[in-house]
């Protein structure tokens, strides 16, 4: 979770409304794909991690400093759909996220493919990291 923390650090305040998210895609040991927000929220950094590791991501672990989007404003496919469909076997969120878009409803949906979710590591470093974006979405 710390490298997907300093794959987030660059992007804050250059995400837009979006809150800059760090990810990291570890299987066997070895770190295989990792992303970050992109410049004005675009692409989400598990879309580039998950490009990244490409086939290894099956049965992988990722590491992400956000929970993981369930729907996107653009219409594409969510992050946590994404992430389903590459078939990792576990996703280790440091934050929840409030906003509506995700809101508990993506890791529904990682959880119902039987995907195993853990919350919590480095909770506090994640929500500093993203301080405004908490306070906006923590208060609706």
């Amino acid at each position: 979770m710390q490298r997907a923390l300093e794959l987030a650090a660059p992007g804050i305040g250059k995400t837009g409304d979006n809150p800059s998210v760090g990810c990291v895609i570890v299987k066997d040991g070895a770190v295989i794909g990792e992303g970050a927000t992109g410049a004005g929220g675009r692409p989400h950094a598990e879309e580039l991690a998950l490009a990244q590791a490409g086939e290894a991501a099956r049965g992988a672990v990722a590491y992400v400093t956000l929970e993981p989007c369930a729907q996107r404003s653009a219409g594409g496919a969510s992050c946590s759909d994404l992430l389903q469909r590459a078939g990792v076997a576990r996703v280790v969120i440091a934050a929840r996220d409030p906003h509506p878009m995700a809101a508990g409803a993506g890791v529904e949906r990682l959880r119902a493919a039987a995907i195993a979710v853990e919350f919590g590591l480095m909770e506090s470093e994640a929500r500093a990291q993203n301080v405004d974006f908490f306070a906006r979405w923590d208060k609706a």
